[in-house]
C-alpha cells in the first residue's frame, strides 16, 4: 500500500478543541446582569464581569465579541423576569395582589435599577430595546387573563379595552421613573384599583 493510498483512507482528524462550559457562561451572564442593573451600561466593564465570573477577559471575548453583545445576552436574562398573576375569584382581589407585586418591586432598590436602566439601554440600542417590548408584552399577556376571567364572569362590560386595562398602571410607573417623580407606593394599591374599576365594572 502507497503512502498516498495510506493517507487518503486514513484522513488526519483535527480535534475539536475543548467544548464551552455552560457553567462558565452562566458565571459571566449572572456577573454582567448583576452590574447592568446596579450601574448601566456605560460604568460595566468587561474587564469587571470577567473579574466577577472568575475568568479571564478573553473568555469573555470568545462568547461575546463585544460589550455591546454581552449587554444584550445579560438583558435577555434580567427580562426573562416573571411578576405571578393571581386568581383570587374576583377582579378587585386579582388587581389588588398584583398591583402590590409590582409595586414592591419597583419600589425595592434592585427594582428601581432595573426600571431605570431598562429605560436609558433601550434608548441606546434597538435591541435592547425589542427585548424589553417583548418582555413587556409577556406582562401584558398575563394580565390580560386576570381581565379575560372577569369578562367571563360578567365583572367586565362587553366593550372593555383591555389593552388600556393592562397598560395604564405601567405607564404611570414609566413616566414618573424619566421625569424623576415618586412612584406610587403600596398604600396607593386600594386607590390605584378603584380607579381602573371604576372604567370597567358593569352597573
Amino acid at each position: 500500500m502507497s503512502e498516498s493510498t495510506l493517507t487518503e483512507e486514513q484522513p488526519v482528524r483535527r480535534g475539536r478543541g475543548r467544548p464551552r462550559d455552560p457553567q462558565t457562561d452562566e458565571r459571566i451572564i449572572e456577573a454582567a446582569a448583576n452590574l447592568l442593573r446596579k450601574r448601566g451600561f456605560e460604568r460595566m466593564t468587561v474587564d469587571e464581569v470577567a473579574a466577577r465570573a472568575g475568568v479571564g477577559k478573553a473568555t469573555v471575548y470568545r462568547r461575546w465579541p463585544s460589550k455591546d453583545d454581552l449587554a444584550v445576552a445579560a438583558m435577555e436574562r434580567l427580562y426573562a423576569l416573571e411578576i405571578p398573576q393571581p386568581d383570587t375569584g374576583s377582579i378587585r382581589g386579582d388587581l389588588a395582589e398584583s398591583y402590590r407585586s409590582v409595586l414592591t418591586f419597583v419600589g425595592s432598590p434592585e427594582g428601581s435599577a432595573y426600571l431605570k436602566m431598562s429605560i436609558a439601554e433601550s434608548v441606546r440600542d434597538d435591541r435592547i430595546a425589542a427585548l424589553y417590548r417583548r418582555a413587556t408584552e409577556r406582562a401584558e399577556e398575563s394580565a390580560r387573563v386576570m381581565f379575560v376571567r372577569a369578562k367571563n364572569r360578567g365583572e367586565l362590560r362587553p366593550d372593555v379595552d383591555l389593552d388600556c386595562c393592562v397598560q395604564w398602571l405601567g405607564g404611570i410607573i414609566a413616566s414618573r421613573t424619566i421625569t424623576g417623580r415618586s412612584l406610587p407606593t403600596l398604600d396607593d394599591v386600594d386607590h390605584l384599583v378603584e380607579m381602573t374599576l371604576r372604567g370597567v365594572m358593569t352597573d
